[in-house]
């Protein structure tokens, strides 16, 4: 009897044994199996990039060099649709009705995602919610700008004539809560003067009114104000930029033109991906976009459109707009400027 008990406990014994090197064995190929999932595939159709920037322009321009990249690199069509107006609202709406699997991606600017949470009360549109921002595709520093013939020869020129006359210097900008505006609020703030904002239909008009002296000043892009310069009727008195630009290398910072240190007026766009995207996903297009914009003709292009590369990494590139919503939000609030 003792026997048998003893052999029925043996038994017993070597079946666990056996079941649990079984379950042993089975459970690194299910996880193996599991690591071994394919990636979605990507893309599968045709991809759209929704801009709310016109056709023409230097922004509409690098979207469709990106465009044209990633048509070869993925061998479908990429497309861009210009959505302009409506402080780019009408873009975004499109793009969140759009698709959700990352065939349709969309360009934002600093203004959408870092003034206007703090310009408008409500916003259409929660960029935490709604939007995954990859990562930039540019930036551009803007120069200050006054006529040829301007008495204003350095940025302290201006400053202490708009300290002498409180409200009456003048300068200009294409609409509320555009970089230029802001920048020029920020550089009201920095120097401590007051001085009055004239809003102009388009660009245009805006430096030509510069150009004959009909306006103090305004703060340009090389793009936008760069033909008028050329022309020789615009004069660029110094770069909001923490160095000079290797395009303009006469052209002071404006520290070293007599303004204050360290201030910068930047613009830059960036490409956002629907939130919730596989990561294998969100990092193709990323990688390949960042591909594409390093090539040698895409770089030859930002220098005619007076644009720098703007390579960072994702976790930098969430901090800088963060730091960015936070300078923003501190000038409008100072300046009392809203739209709503």
């Amino acid at each position: 009897m003792k026997n048998t008990t003893t052999t029925k406990a043996t038994r017993r014994s070597i079946a666990v044994a056996a079941l649990a090197l079984a379950t042993a064995g089975l459970l690194p190929t299910a996880a193996s199996a599991q690591q071994q999932q394919p990636a979605p595939a990507f893309p599968t159709k045709p991809v759209r990039i929704i801009t709310p920037f016109p056709v023409g322009g230097g922004p509409d321009g690098v979207a469709r060099l990106v465009a044209d990249k990633l048509s070869r690199a993925w061998g479908q069509p990429v497309v861009v649709e210009n959505r302009p107006g409506g402080n780019g609202f009408i873009a975004i709406d499109a793009f969140k009705r759009g698709a959700k699997d990352g065939h349709d991606i969309i360009v934002l600017d600093n203004v959408h995602l870092a003034a206007y949470p703090a310009l408008f009360k409500k916003l259409p549109y929660d960029s935490a919610k709604d939007f995954d921002t990859l990562l930039p595709l540019f930036k551009t520093y803007f120069f200050f700008t006054v006529a040829t013939n301007s008495k204003y020869k350095t940025v302290g020129d201006l400053i202490a004539d708009a300290k002498a006359n409180p409200g009456k210097l003048d300068y200009g900008s294409w609409s509320v809560g555009n970089p230029v505006h802001l920048g020029s609020e920020l550089f009201e703030s920095a120097t401590g003067t007051q001085m009055e904002h004239i809003i102009y239909k388009e660009t245009t008009q805006l430096y030509t009114s510069v150009a004959t002296g009909e306006l103090a000043f305004a703060l340009g892009s090389s793009a936008t104000a760069g033909p008028l310069q050329r022309a020789n009727k615009l004069r660029f008195l110094a770069v909001a930029a923490p160095q000079r630009n290797a395009g303009f290398p006469d052209v002071p910072t404006v520290a070293e033109s007599g303004g204050p240190k360290g201030f910068e007026v930047i613009g830059w766009n960036a490409i956002a991906v629907p939130k919730g995207l596989p990561a294998s996903v969100t990092e193709k297009i990323k990688r390949d976009i960042e591909k594409g914009l390093a090539e040698p003709d895409v770089l030859e292009k930002f220098k005619s459109f007076g644009y720098e590369p703007f390579p960072t990494t994702r976790p930098q590139f969430d901090q800088f707009v963060a730091s960015e919503t936070q300078r923003f939000g501190d000038v409008i609030k100072k300046a009392n400027v809203s739209l709503d």
